[in-house]
């Protein structure tokens, strides 16, 4: 079985748990998850992979559109059942890059459109199936040089997140031309190196808003954020929902 459909979740928490594994999506605004104790959340720049018989609680934050697959191996060809296998080993919340977003984007708007004919939702979700499985598991492009130092950029961004982080700099902070780096970081990490700063930027932001009672303006000089509205513009944009909102949830 592989079941596409598209719902919003409501702000009541939820918990269930099911012999089927579920991949979920945001086509707009956020959900908070739990599965097995992992939490995490499902925002235009994170997905939730949840195993099946996994206990798990959820509940959308605000106005939100998810794309949810529905998908019973029992059902499924044996190389698919190898697929889930290693996606669904455990709970996940994966990165989605922008191509997989421009995806999602087409798979959600023909899933409005013609969500009743079960063989286009079958195939549209299998493609999503699929390419979210080569990003986590396929093999990627090597580049001259041996990877990147992931976590040398890591602590470089976490220890200057306050000021604007160039990509020239990033790029010689691991010893390469602005232009290499570009294309072997996108090819490592699936996002670009400016998708990558503006997620960390608003991660950091999300985690004080919720544990800290810093005012908003400290929060957006802290994570880098030129002002305050230039804070609420980003989370409105990517997370779906506004500073105050996120601190008040």
């Amino acid at each position: 079985m592989l079941h596409a459909r598209l719902l919003r979740l409501d702000d009541r928490p939820h918990e269930h748990a099911h012999d089927y594994h579920q991949l979920v999506m945001s086509l707009a605004g956020r959900a908070e998850f739990e599965v097995n104790g992992t939490g995490g959340e499902v925002c235009r720049m994170r997905a939730c992979l949840v195993p099946g018989d996994a206990g798990h609680q959820f509940a959308g934050v605000g106005d939100n559109r998810m794309l949810i697959l529905d998908l019973d191996e029992r059902d499924l060809r044996e190389e698919d059942r190898d697929l889930l296998l290693r996606l669904f080993e455990s709970p996940r919340y994966p990165a989605l890059d922008a191509d997989f977003l421009n995806l999602l984007n087409y798979a959600g708007a023909e899933l409005a459109r013609y969500g009743s004919d079960p063989q286009l939702a079958r195939t549209l979700g299998g493609v999503l199936l699929h390419a979210l499985h080569l990003r986590l598991f396929g093999e990627r492009k090597t580049q001259p040089g041996g990877p990147l130092d992931l976590e040398t950029l890591d602590s470089h961004i976490r220890d200057n997140l306050a000021r604007r982080i160039t990509v020239a700099e990033l790029a010689q902070v691991v010893c390469l031309s602005p232009s290499h780096f570009h294309v072997q970081f996108k090819d490592s990490v699936g996002l670009t190196p400016h998708q990558y700063l503006l997620k960390t930027r608003l991660d950091h932001a999300s985690r004080l808003l919720r544990e800290s009672g810093l005012p908003l303006v400290r929060i957006a000089e802290e994570c880098g954020f030129s002002s305050q509205s230039a804070l609420t513009t980003a989370m409105r944009r990517y997370l779906g929902l506004t500073p105050g909102r996120l601190r008040q949830g």
